[in-house]
């Protein structure tokens, strides 16, 4: 009889265990682009970010303004993400066993997941930029 059952299941539990692993083969690559483009952002205002700092601006007031304005931008598209896959949720509702489509944890615990990569993606490029003499971010070209 378990025989008889495991393989009654066996095609749902392989669909099961793809739609994990592309899944979070996905998240991965969403850190890491969302990680890589935030970077590469900031760290083009370099020069920005030495002039703020030559005409007097204090570290701590450059790194805030570095923040909130990624920070906005990535809060625009989680929204936008968290919209489109609520939309999206019929489609996989009839692969889904014992969850429901729009489960709050998965759906907001992979929103946090970006928002901590998008701080972190704001950040270190921010702090590092702030720490070059104005000098010699005057001259990075």
């Amino acid at each position: 009889m378990n025989q008889v059952l495991s393989d009654t299941v066996s095609q749902e539990k392989f669909q099961t265990l793809l739609l994990t692993l592309f899944g979070g083969l996905a998240v991965l690559l969403a850190c890491i682009g969302l990680y890589g483009l935030i970077s590469y952002a900031v760290t083009n205002r370099t020069n920005e970010i030495g002039l703020r700092l030559a005409l007097g601006a204090r570290q701590a007031d450059v790194l805030t303004l570095i923040l909130k304005q990624g920070l906005v931008i990535t809060l625009v598209g989680i929204v936008i993400g968290l919209s489109a896959a609520f939309a999206v949720t019929r489609i996989l509702a009839g692969m889904l066993f014992e969850i429901s489509p729009t489960d709050p944890v998965t759906f907001f615990g992979s929103a946090a997941l970006l928002f901590v990569v998008a701080v972190v993606a704001c950040y270190l490029p921010a702090r590092r930029a702030t720490k070059v003499d104005p000098l010699v971010a005057l001259r990075y070209e």
